[in-house]
């Protein structure tokens, strides 16, 4: 008799790394683990998903809509359905939002259940948050402390998480590598990829920054960005000011990242903060060596300073230029630490990571 495993989340349908990490561990968990493994999402009207999903998985949608008490009596009601139609062994949450940290309530049944939490506090703060934000966040964050006490356990991603929670349920476990092919790049083309949405976040504006002071001393080496479009943003007017319409490119996500990383010879991760840093371990496997701020949360405990990437201090663009520089005037340096980036993060293989959660389910059903 398969275990039954039910994934209660908001979406699969986009392209943002939540989607893309539960494709892996869902079709891992459903292909090698021969579990039974069902996905509970809101609203998806059998739309089609930007992530490959094994066929093995089954999808159960809700609708929810209405007003705020409408939304929340389809909500608790679709859950408690689908729970009874189910008849899950292990339930895990997959939902950053202040309603998911109620489920235990919801539910109200025996059955062990999971939060697994794939952002920072940091995240949802953002940039300069003004004094209500800071309160009402305040507020939330002491709500959701308390209330992720009734989870059986909480999974963050990496330590830097951890002291954000004051849990004794509380474990790590991180993301698993979405690809790790057998090529890598050849760290010839003179290319410099990003990866992310645009936005504050991710800190494009102070990889620009950076830029100019690349541009300036190599302007045949192109930056290509790729990551849905802010319309807020003002990336575009930046490049105009300074300079760098022949150098930067921009584009659409796509689901070849992964040929696009082995198209080029480094990867710039200028986030201001983060959940973990998937494409950090991406580019990586693709044998690039990888220059990052270092910012929480995540950087820090994928990339070895100086062995298979660099550290700069966050913020400092002046200093982040010049590990580009470094990289792109030495080749011998670039070569070897893209290969030692490659060999490294084999610690994130999905057959190194999820034997972890087989054995986070095993320990819950004894």
């Amino acid at each position: 008799m398969k275990t039954k495993l039910l994934y209660i989340t908001n979406a699969i349908k986009g392209a943002a790394g939540l989607e893309r990490v539960l494709a892996i561990k869902t079709s891992y968990l459903a292909e090698q683990l021969n579990y039974d493994v069902h996905i509970l999402v809101l609203n998806h009207n059998n739309a089609s998903v930007f992530y490959n999903f094994s066929s093995k998985i089954s999808i159960h949608d809700i609708s929810v809509t209405g007003n705020s008490f409408q939304y929340l009596k389809k909500y608790c009601k679709g859950i408690q359905d689908t729970i009874s139609i189910v008849k899950p062994d292990v339930i895990s949450v997959c939902d950053d939002g202040l309603k998911a940290f109620f489920l235990p309530q919801i539910i109200n049944k025996k059955i062990p259940i999971i939060y697994e939490r794939h952002v920072s506090k940091i995240i949802e703060l953002g940039l300069n948050p003004s004094i209500f934000k800071l309160i009402s966040s305040k507020v939330k964050f002491i709500a959701m402390n308390y209330l992720a006490k009734s989870f059986d356990k909480f999974v963050v991603l990496t330590n830097d998480n951890m002291q954000e929670w004051k849990l004794d349920n509380l474990i790590v476990i991180s993301n698993p590598l979405s690809f790790y092919p057998q090529e890598s790049s050849t760290l010839q083309n003179k290319k410099v990829i990003a990866v992310g949405k645009q936005g504050v976040q991710k800190g494009y504006d102070r990889l620009l920054n950076s830029w100019q002071i690349v541009n300036q001393k190599h302007p045949s080496w192109q930056l290509s960005i790729y990551g849905s479009f802010e319309t807020s943003g003002d990336l575009v007017s930046q490049v105009k000011t300074l300079q760098l319409q022949n150098s930067v490119s921009f584009y659409e996500p796509v689901k070849n990242i992964e040929e696009k990383f082995l198209e080029s010879s480094i990867f710039a991760f200028s986030s201001r903060f983060e959940g973990f840093g998937m494409v950090l371990i991406e580019a990586m496997a693709c044998g690039l060596p990888c220059v990052s701020f270092n910012c929480p949360c995540g950087p820090s405990e994928i990339i070895k300073n100086n062995e298979d990437g660099f550290l700069v201090e966050n913020g400092n663009t002046t200093s982040f230029a010049e590990k580009l520089l470094f990289l792109i005037e030495n080749e011998s340096q670039r070569i070897e630490m893209g290969k030692t980036a490659k060999q490294n993060v084999k610690r994130y293989l999905p057959e190194n990571i999820m034997p972890q959660w087989d054995n986070l389910f095993k320990e819950l059903l004894q």
